[in-house]
């Protein structure tokens, strides 16, 4: 199994099992992130293949799930991230998302670096928090935080 971690689809694959799991044992993001100790983001990302987890957070996850150790060991390999094939995405959701930033992109930029300078936010050192909220028109919104160390640019 140990080359499972170089294997892009290894990773897909144990993602669907999760998730099957997740849904069979009628589990949420949040359940599963108690039993690994970490955030609810972080280990749904790592879940998705985006991190590696500790070992036993891994365990943890794996066992909670019912998943085989060679499960265990994937989820502690550390991922090729970033990996949504194929350009522009068609999942609804992650399109909206790809969209806001087709939208407002530019204008997050613009006023990044009019705050802090030239730079970056780090993906790395990065908080992520989804919240549901009421919305004072009727219905819901959903409020989601980006909380990224910022790293400036250094000249050489």
């Amino acid at each position: 199994m140990l080359h499972a971690q170089f294997d892009p689809t290894a990773r897909q694959t144990l993602a669907a099992a999760a998730v099957e799991a997740k849904t069979r044992k009628d589990l949420s993001w949040q359940q599963i992130a108690d039993a690994a100790g970490f955030s609810v983001a972080y280990v749904t990302a790592a879940v998705l293949g985006q991190h590696a987890l500790p070992a036993d957070a891994a365990q943890a996850v794996t066992a909670l799930l019912g998943l085989d150790e060679d499960a265990a060991l994937l989820l502690q390999a550390i991922p090729t991230r970033g990996s949504i094939p194929g350009g522009i995405p068609t999942d609804p959701t992650i399109y909206r998302f790809h969209e806001m930033l087709q939208v407002y992109g530019t204008t997050l930029k613009a006023l990044v670096h009019e705050e802090f300078g030239d730079g970056i936010i780090s993906a790395i050192n990065f908080r992520l928090d989804v919240k549901k909220v009421a919305d004072p028109d009727g219905g819901e919104r959903a409020v989601i935080t980006l909380d990224g160390k910022y790293l400036p640019t250094k000249p050489f």
